[in-house]
């Protein structure tokens, strides 16, 4: 258990360090005038590229038509290639077109910066699919998010939105490209391949020949951490040894999945001018996602109730599903820090977690605010405190009021839109499949566990996660086009409804804060947003939980 926790320590303690000065950088790389001044160079240069579309300063409105018609142009051209990758370049190994639920289910996913894959990626993509499409997606939509972040902070400093197609420039070519070459260089370092060559065959030891897949590993893999996306190269993902060979590899791409969060904040808190704000606002998501892993790492040192019958030492906890080049609480630190971030990628198998293990994941999507995925963790965040200081402000009997805008129905009626609708798109969903042969007629397992791998697969779509319980069969047309409908409307409502606030608020006079004014950024405002997070999420999904993880818990572990 040292161990455990001097490793979790390291990761979080070394993450959150390296955070200070990269979400300084990104604070100048998304917002370089700060709101003064000229533009600089490199936005001269997006603007050049651009055209006259991109010099004209956004209200909310516009700036929501030009996010959707973008993603709308990035769905088409994904769902072409992938429809045609047979005729395609890069296809040393002769892959053939993908059936066309899969196809929708897969752009879907990627564009929604999800990349929940009911498919393996070696066996079913081409190298130009992998790369042109799938690796290509997650630079952009990763930047989708950093941008309506940034528009989202000049907003509440009183400021205008900015243009969409500059702040997307901005983020992929200032921030998400040059820490993706960093981490590719890295994950070479440890071990991982980088060819365009096909699929070597190898005799082993028995004389049998195998066949190994191969490709762009490194550089796939170096932005599926760093942008939140999560969808591996192998169907295994970062268990696959190619994907992750080492303690080193995994060390890599354990920070790279939570430290542009983790920047985000100070980002955040750098453009709106209020870093003890930012600082309070890191020290909530901090404390709730480390609880989660304090439970994860402290259940799953219990063995697994699979190996009782068999006479071995169980004295390091649940190894089952684990690689043990990792070891035992790898695993659980893993998962809850790739579902507190919308990441989704796994070290380990999550269907193979205890129950109360696996229901922290599941708690991370479900509450989906603490660091969450790029950009849009912080956007999520922001929902729950409109309504924390609603609250609050209905408490004390003043006014509601957030940096000094007044907060009024209007807002809060968004902020719960946006809340709400993601307990509807995991709940209704849950129960339709449960109910059905849907999803019923998926399953690997009957019972509390079975209920869990259709909750933990909802709850994975729509909270732009792509992780799964993946003793579900779930590459079906119904799975295929519910979860990729899932996730379509849950990655865009939760974006436009934080920008129509801005909005809202924007049209109003900005008051001047006084000693009568609601501080954000003291102990008494992070305990109350903590308490508007925890209660939020445990009257939506506390009744699911029962019937799932707690039950299994309940029956099975003895």
């Amino acid at each position: 258990m040292t161990q455990a926790i001097l490793f979790v320590c390291f990761i979080l303690g070394g993450t959150a360090l390296l955070s200070w000065p990269l979400g300084r950088y990104m604070a100048w790389a998304m917002d370089p005038a700060g709101g003064q001044g000229k533009p600089n160079g490199f936005t001269a240069l997006f603007q050049a590229i651009g055209g006259s579309v991109t010099r004209q300063e956004q209200g909310w409105k516009r700036y929501v038509v030009s996010l959707l018609g973008f993603n709308l142009v990035l769905f088409v051209t994904c769902f072409a290639i992938l429809a045609l990758q047979q005729y395609l370049p890069l296809n040393p190994d002769a892959k053939t077109a993908i059936e066309g639920s899969l196809n929708f289910n897969t752009t879907a996913s990627f564009v929604a910066n999800t990349n929940l894959q009911h498919y393996s990626g070696e066996v079913v993509m081409s190298y130009f699919s992998q790369l042109a499409a799938l690796m290509w997606l997650q630079f952009v939509s990763a930047a989708v998010g950093l941008a309506v972040l940034a528009a989202l902070s000049r907003g509440l400093a009183g400021r205008a939105l900015g243009n969409f197609f500059v702040d997307v420039q901005r983020a992929t070519f200032l921030v998400l490209l040059p820490a993706a070459f960093i981490v590719a260089v890295l994950l070479l370092l440890t071990g991982l391949p980088m060819t365009f060559h096909g699929s070597v065959v190898a005799t082993t030891l028995e004389g049998i020949q195998q066949t190994i897949a191969r490709g762009p590993v490194a550089a796939f893999v170096s932005i599926k951490q760093l942008g939140t996306n999560g969808g591996g190269f192998f169907g295994p993902n970062s268990t696959h040894p190619l994907e992750n060979p080492s303690f080193w590899s995994n060390v890599v791409q354990t920070i790279s999945i939570i430290i542009i969060p983790m920047a985000c904040v100070w980002m955040f808190g750098r453009i709106i001018g209020r870093m003890k704000h930012a600082a309070v606002l890191f020290t909530v998501m901090l404390i709730l996602m480390g609880t989660r892993i304090a439970g994860a790492v402290g259940f799953e040192s219990v063995p697994t109730q699979a190996f009782n019958d068999l006479p071995i030492t169980q004295d390091v906890g649940n190894l089952e599903g684990k690689e043990l080049r990792f070891g035992a609480s790898a695993g659980p630190l893993w998962a809850v820090l790739t579902t507190s971030t919308s990441n989704g990628s796994v070290n380990a198998m999550h269907d193979s977690l205890n129950p109360l293990t696996g229901m922290m994941p599941m708690i991370g999507m479900w509450l989906n605010e603490d660091f969450g995925g790029v950009g849009v963790g912080m956007v999520n965040m922001f929902l729950y405190i409109i309504v924390g200081v609603f609250i609050a402000g209905m408490m004390i009997g003043r006014t509601p009021e957030y940096l000094g805008w007044r907060v009024e129905a209007k807002e809060v009626k968004f902020a719960m839109m946006g809340l709400l609708s993601h307990g509807f798109f995991i709940l209704v969903g849950t129960a339709i499949f449960a109910a059905t042969p849907w999803g019923a007629a998926t399953l690997n397992n009957i019972g509390p566990h079975g209920f869990s791998e259709i909750l933990y697969e909802f709850s994975s779509a729509a909270a732009n996660n792509g992780s799964g319980f993946e003793g579900l069969g779930d590459n079906t047309v119904a799975w295929n086009i519910a979860t990729g409908l899932v996730m379509l409307f849950a990655r865009f409502i939760p974006i436009i409804l934080p920008l129509a606030i801005i909005g809202s608020l924007s049209a109003k006079r900005r008051a001047t804060e006084s000693s009568g004014t609601l501080s954000v950024e003291d102990g008494t405002f992070a305990g109350m947003l903590t308490a508007t997070v925890i209660i939020v999420g445990a009257l939506t999904f506390f009744p699911a939980a029962t019937l799932g993880p707690i039950a299994e818990h309940v029956t099975l572990m003895k």
